[in-house]
């Protein structure tokens, strides 16, 4: 069984549209198709690589605390 699709109207910069109907055409493929992919990996994305603020925030307090270290690591 297929699954439920919509139709909908979004502006989208001229030149990623052109990418992405060049990648479809590459590909063989529908341009739906290949949009329906990128929406799925933005989607999986999102979900499973968003870091939390207040994680975000102590990991830049130990890169500021830790800067001359790092610093001197790198040499």
């Amino acid at each position: 069984m297929d699954p439920k699709t919509e139709t909908f109207s979004a502006p989208v910069d001229a030149a990623i549209l052109a990418e992405m109907q060049r990648i479809a055409e590459d590909q063989e493929r529908q341009l739906q198709s290949v949009i329906e992919e990128a929406f799925t990996d933005f989607i999986e994305k999102y979900r499973h690589h968003k870091a939390r603020p207040h994680v975000l925030a102590h990991f830049q307090d130990s890169v500021d605390k830790n800067a001359e270290l790092g610093r001197l690591l790198a040499l």
